[in-house]
């Protein structure tokens, strides 16, 4: 399972972007930590700016580099523009699909509960976090997971819903309708330059 040991807030004061998408990390302090964080950030290079790029991904979807690498190289043989099949396959990760479904607070939540078999997929359970979803399949808690107080919590909070997932919080079962639009998912991120950083 990936991990990402540091602590969330600092990696996403670092890299000037925030991991969980929530906007918290940056509110009180927008610059890098440590002694010399409030002064001016120096000009990245082009190389430096792809690399951050790639890591304010890999790290906002919580996969290590080896699945991120394999995703890319999946995303290549797919018809369409690389960048767009590369953040569609990554948003079809069964944690991901989880995340989305307001199951967990955070991916890395999504992904606990996957990796513990809480999750069914078509009623079958699939306990890999990195399982791509398919459009049309069914997405629901193991009915003697249903009443979990995280998975209530994270319902209550009603964080990542979005258009192309389905959920009912009764049944706590949804479907994943379709593929995101591009327009649907992060505007900040520019999956272009991950393009661009393995194809150097």
């Amino acid at each position: 399972m990936a991990r990402i040991k540091e602590p969330v807030w600092k990696r996403s004061r670092r890299l000037g972007f925030s991991i969980l998408e929530t906007g918290e990390e940056l509110q009180r302090r927008n610059y890098p930590p440590g002694q010399h964080g409030q002064g001016r950030r120096a000009k990245l290079s082009n190389y430096a700016l792809q690399l951050q790029e790639k890591q304010r991904i890999r790290f906002t979807y919580g996969v290590n580099e080896k699945q991120f690498f394999n995703t890319y190289n999946r995303a290549i043989k797919m018809d369409g523009v690389t960048g767009h099949n590369f953040m569609f396959l990554l948003e079809q990760r069964l944690d991901n699909v989880v995340y989305r479904m307001n199951l967990a607070r955070t991916r890395r939540g999504a992904r606990q509960l996957v990796n513990h078999g809480h999750i069914l997929v078509d009623g079958k359970k699939v306990d890999i976090p990195s399982f791509t979803v398919q459009p049309g399949q069914t997405i629901e808690v193991k009915e003697s997971s249903r009443n979990m107080a995280s998975i209530k919590d994270a319902l209550e909070a009603n964080v990542a819903m979005v258009d192309y997932v389905e959920f009912d919080k009764e049944s706590k079962k949804g479907i994943f309708t379709r593929l995101p639009e591009r327009s649907e998912l992060n505007q900040e991120i520019n999956e272009a330059l991950v393009v661009e950083f393995y194809n150097r």
